[in-house]
């Protein structure tokens, strides 16, 4: 999922939730829950997974690091017209907790530092991570998150 998509479900976790014991610990789950349902990001199609693709690394940094952008602006307005109850940090923590597999492999995948722990959490992540081409990628993304922030919108 994209770093928008886990922002945003941290976002719907962090309305319904109100308990950061129970919050953060369940936005976490959620990276994995959300991952394993296919899903289209910015690594989908990269060349160097699959030798047919013609995504670049390039390519992928720069979707990649829009898309980081947009997961942390989206959300901030999502919580201002929706959730204006919610305290920021409360908001924040539980966004970087939703997407904290990916962080942990940040270095794995963008210095190429090919050595534990970031190997480990690379690793990890690959056991549950399913990925499916544009269109039905994000269309099931988009549902999933639309589906979990309208609940969040109604407890």
């Amino acid at each position: 999922m994209t770093a928008t998509g886990h922002a945003l479900l941290g976002v719907a976790l962090a309305a319904a939730i109100p308990n950061p014991l129970i919050g953060i610990p369940t936005a976490i789950i959620s990276h994995v829950a959300a991952d394993a349902f296919p899903h289209w990001d910015t690594g989908t199609n990269l060349k160097r997974n699959n030798p047919k693709s013609k995504k670049t690394k390039l390519q992928f940094v720069i979707q990649s690091y829009i898309d980081l952008g947009v997961s942390f602006v989206l959300p901030y307005t999502v919580m201002q017209i929706f959730f204006p109850h919610l305290n920021i940090l409360y908001g924040y923590s539980m966004i970087i907790a939703a997407q904290l597999f990916d962080w942990l492999a940040a270095p794995y995948i963008f210095l190429d530092w090919k050595f534990p722990p970031f190997s480990w959490v690379s690793s990890l992540q690959k056991m549950f991570d399913h990925r499916l081409d544009k269109p039905w990628g994000i269309i099931g993304q988009v549902a999933i998150i639309a589906f979990f922030l309208y609940v969040a919108i109604l407890v």
